[in-house]
């Protein structure tokens, strides 16, 4: 049986500088999606072959109790922060860090120089540390996109990559410190996807490029969708002329408390006014940019 379709939404604009973003998640239907406490569709956003590009970050700010990633469709970003880290990724391939009990971090986003556009396009999501690991030091990782996990589908219906957690015999490098994942489908003009689903686990959809038929109703580029708890399978159907992108993510529900404020995300508001107290004290370190 097919799931059925909570609700969608194309989000809201919340912007920073030039930079077109649409906050996702949380929205007024939904705080949460398994682990996923936030996403943020960057883009996309093509850019003036003349255009100058970002060399430093967009403004350094603290996280504590989370791990940010970042899946870069088109472009190229640069991460910078206080534990020492430092990496460039291209389009298709992913930043995360566990901000664990503190970090301050920065980032970049500009056009791939390796790339055949003038688009920059993304997506960040924040994951829910469970509160043992909130208190871990912090952690970085980036993947390149030819490191990322793919299957060809079968009969050339596209392809499927593994961002977070595993599909059938891939698995992602990914840390996972709970059920999770995100799934990148590219399904081709004319083709049909199903997605059996797990029980309990909680499932959304966003559409990044273009429109698509997910089970039985049409929705736009842009548009989030969330499933409900009844049925099993999600179908994928593109009945256009060109191939369509679909990001699938969700996972097991989280079971404690969630306290978010800015930057922070905890499990009572005392830890939240202790990772104000510590950032202001300047336990969270300072970036040294190269």
């Amino acid at each position: 049986m097919q799931k059925e379709i909570s609700f969608s939404t194309l989000g809201q604009r919340a912007d920073i500088g030039k930079i077109k973003i649409y906050r996702i998640v949380p929205n007024r239907y939904a705080e949460a999606v398994g682990p996923f406490v936030f996403l943020d569709h960057i883009g996309p956003q093509e850019h003036a072959p003349d255009e100058p590009r970002q060399e430093k970050g967009t403004g350094a700010h603290p996280h504590r109790g989370i791990a940010t990633l970042t899946y870069l469709l088109h472009g190229e970003a640069t991460h910078f922060d206080s534990a020492g880290h430092q990496a460039t990724v291209r389009s298709g391939g992913i930043q995360w860090m566990k901000a664990g009990n503190g970090i301050i971090h920065d980032e970049n986003l500009n056009v791939d120089p390796q790339g055949n556009n003038l688009i920059t396009h993304g997506l960040q999501f924040w994951i829910n540390l469970p509160a043992k690991i909130k208190a871990e030091a912090p952690q970085y990782l980036a993947v390149q996109a030819a490191d990322v996990p793919q299957k060809l589908l079968d009969n050339n219906q596209g392809w499927l990559k593994v961002i977070v957690g595993q599909y059938e015999n891939l698995t992602s490098a990914i840390p996972n410190y709970s059920g999770q994942f995100i799934y990148h489908l590219h399904l081709e003009a004319g083709q049909t996807f199903s997605l059996t689903t797990k029980a309990g686990w909680e499932y959304a959809a966003l559409l990044p490029k273009t429109a698509a038929t997910i089970n039985g109703q049409s929705f736009k580029a842009g548009e989030f969708v969330e499933f409900g708890r009844e049925g099993s399978i999600i179908e994928v159907s593109n009945q256009a002329a060109v191939a369509t992108d679909v990001i699938f993510f969700g996972g097991e529900p989280y079971r404690e408390p969630i306290v978010a404020e800015g930057p922070f995300v905890m499990n009572s508001q005392l830890e939240i006014a202790q990772a104000y107290r510590d950032f202001f004290n300047g336990q969270y370190g300072t970036i040294a940019y190269n």
